[in-house]
């Protein structure tokens, strides 16, 4: 008898570095098998839009619901397309909230399962979970502790199953930086322009060194572009003031770049087919240059030095919060005041977030926190 396999999931980063190693795993287990793996989209405020594209361009899922038609699911049972369910089934929580888990669990009477990054909730109603840490199964209460098995850090196995390292040849260059700016327009705005500040300084005293950007699968590189012209956003001149225009020379010959008026040249690695990070190129970077997230996880599996850069140039450029914070954060007029209050009492009790810091315990890698600037180190 077949069976549904649903997948509750939110955001960019839970798509690329949990969802696609795991319907990449079922897909192995299931083979020919007529199970059904589909994808519900739940909001985010961290969502680009694209994410309902992602999960349709994986080809281990079958269909995928946006998560504008969510809230209509969750309390009406129907999704946009009128998807028919088969008797039998599971739905797998990666992303969004666990009381969704159990609600649509409940709704189309299925089994469930959590994958818990830190906490893990609804103890009660829910079948099975995956954590991450032994510490999430000894805070559990003792006659639900059956229930949760270790599975480890989904962000930092999915760099196993990607594709193998590029060859040599397909990198020319000798000495690589990588900038991971992000993928949100709160981080784009400061990170494009101060990452550009930095390669332009360090190019300065070093000529031969190379700078590429692998960009994020939900980017555009008209997008990205925006982020590094002052006419569209007005955070560059804070940030070293460098600008730089997007080139697309012939595919055939070389790649888009982003170059500055000193004629500094940033490489563009897309990877719109597989839409998951490049993980080929990252692994042969020399540094990377990054900000806070899931892709501080994929550098520390992949064993790639890298330095986390927190600016608070624009102190309200950081609206995502959960709860009642994010909304008023993001109220029409007074959420711009609001934002630049919750984020400057955040960063008066701020500890670890680089994901190799907080799986050490400590700062392994170094988190730069400030009015950040480019500056002129030695490098010898």
């Amino acid at each position: 008898m077949p069976a549904d396999i649903l997948i509750l999931s939110n955001a960019p980063g839970e798509l690329a570095t949990w969802v696609k190693p795991v319907v990449r795993e079922l897909r192995q287990i299931l083979g020919e098998t007529p199970d059904r793996v589909s994808v519900i989209l739940s909001p985010c405020p961290n969502a680009s839009g694209q994410e309902a594209k992602i999960a349709l361009s994986y080809p281990e899922v079958d269909r995928v619901q946006s998560a504008e038609h969510f809230f209509l699911f969750l309390l009406g049972g129907k999704t946009a397309e009128h998807w028919d369910w088969h008797d039998r089934g599971v739905v797998v929580f990666l992303g969004g909230d666990q009381f969704f888990a159990v609600a649509i669990a409940k709704r189309l009477g299925y089994r469930s399962v959590i994958y818990a990054e830190r906490e893990a909730r609804w103890h009660r109603w829910i079948d099975r979970f995956g954590v991450m840490r032994p510490e999430i199964v000894e805070a559990a209460p003792p006659n639900f502790a059956h229930k949760l098995t270790v599975v480890g850090d989904l962000m930092a196995e999915v760099a196993a199953i990607s594709e193998s390292p590029t060859p040599q040849a397909a990198l020319p260059f000798p000495l690589v930086i990588g900038l991971l700016p992000g993928s949100k327009p709160a981080k784009l705005s400061q990170g494009v322009p101060l990452m550009l500040a930095i390669a332009a300084e360090i190019q300065r005293q070093r000529p031969q060194i190379r700078f590429v950007i692998p960009v994020a699968p939900t980017l555009d590189l008209p997008i990205l572009e925006r982020y590094a012209d002052p006419g569209h956003n007005p955070i560059v001149p804070l940030m070293g003031g460098v600008s730089a225009k997007l080139v697309l020379p012939d595919p055939e010959i070389a790649r888009p770049y982003l170059e500055t008026a000193d004629g500094l040249q940033v490489e563009l690695w897309a990877n719109p087919i597989e839409r998951v990070p490049n993980y080929a190129l990252l692994s042969r970077c020399t540094l990377c240059l990054t900000t806070v997230g899931a892709n501080t996880a994929e550098l520390g599996s992949l064993a790639v030095p890298m330095v986390v850069l927190l600016p608070t140039q624009q102190m309200d450029a950081m609206r995502s919060w959960n709860g009642i914070p994010g909304l008023l954060a993001n109220l029409p007029g007074v959420g711009s005041t609001f934002a630049k209050l919750i984020n400057g009492w955040f960063l008066k009790r701020i500890g670890l977030l680089a994901w190799p810091n907080i799986w050490a315990k400590e700062e392994i890698v170094p988190e730069l926190l400030g009015r950040l600037q480019p500056q002129k180190p030695s490098l010898t």
